[in-house]
């Protein structure tokens, strides 16, 4: 069976560059600022489409319900697991929280948002919010809130190129301006944000704030050192892991798989089919698929269900 080549649901957001993930990423697109692309989704909010194949033009959600191919590991879900994003931040992203899946299940009807980052560019002196710099209370963070001064509690990392950031749902977190993240997620579109530098939306209007939601389900614990062995993170609904250079690996009954090459030029082989691969090149491989190759000095990050 043939990886699939994806295009991506691009979104706008006030945040967003203007030119990176076209340049730098090849995607394809009208919109302007150009903020997101979802590489691999099959959320409603935009979902993928396979580019270069019989099913060309198809949304991944439409031929995953004719083919099949998700793995036996993804029958335990009640919908696709996980969700992979390009993100151009030239401005600051405001700071917000995510909620778990029995909370967003029960107010949103969606699972909650547990996600991780890989930091593909950074510009100097570029930062991010990861959670708090110090326990406080839920008091402590409403006041904070209130007073506009939430960032004086949260932890600022510097950041450079190939940094990864873990973030189970409930972490305080925003991403700093001109990061460039391949950002690998729960499929879910649930957002709470409580900290927007009084921006203003397009209608002219401050975008709303989701204080209470985001009191109910703050973790406002330091994050705690995580050890995911060889792989670069993993939950129950993702695994990543990233390949320098050529590789070897072998799509299973178990999961399909997403490549995502996020620097230099390759060529992959699978099913007896091989394809260029260049940055924001986005594969899916069915479960199934078999033995694969890339070729090339490139970089991969490899995503499937564990």
């Amino acid at each position: 069976m043939p990886a699939y080549r994806l295009s991506p649901a691009c979104k706008d957001y006030l945040w967003g560059g203007h030119r990176r993930l076209r340049e730098d990423f090849g995607v394809e697109s009208s919109l302007d600022p150009l903020a997101e692309a979802w590489v691999l989704s099959c959320h409603p909010d935009g979902p993928s489409r396979l580019a270069d194949s019989p099913f060309a033009g198809m949304t991944l959600p439409a031929y995953l319900e004719r083919e099949g191919g998700l793995g036996t590991h993804c029958r335990s879900f009640q919908d696709f697991p996980l969700l992979i994003k390009l993100i151009d931040a030239e401005r600051d992203l405001s700071i917000q929280v995510h909620p778990s899946d029995e909370y967003a299940l029960t107010h949103e009807g969606q699972y909650g948002k547990t996600e991780m980052w890989v930091v593909l560019d950074a510009a100097p002196g570029a930062s991010l919010y990861y959670g708090v710099e110090r326990e406080v209370s839920r008091e402590d963070f409403a006041r904070h809130i209130q007073a506009g001064t939430l960032p004086e509690i949260l932890h600022k990392v510097p950041v450079r190129r190939g940094d990864v950031f873990f973030i189970p749902a409930g972490t305080l977190h925003a991403i700093g301006a001109g990061l460039a993240i391949a950002e690998i997620q729960q499929n879910s579109n649930v957002t709470y944000r409580v900290f927007d530098y009084d921006r203003v939306g397009p209608d002219g209007k401050k975008r709303p704030l989701h204080v209470e939601k985001a009191l109910a389900v703050a973790d406002l614990s330091p994050v705690k050192p995580m050890d995911f062995d060889t792989r670069l993170g993993a939950c129950p609904y993702f695994a990543v892991e990233r390949h320098d250079g050529p590789f070897r690996g072998r799509c299973g009954e178990e999961s399909f798989q997403a490549l995502l090459v996020t620097e230099g030029q390759g060529m992959l082989t699978c099913g007896g089919e091989t394809k260029t691969a260049q940055p924001g090149s986005c594969f899916f491989l069915p479960a199934g698929s078999g033995d694969y190759q890339m070729e090339g000095a490139c970089q991969t990050l490899a995503v499937y269900v564990p």
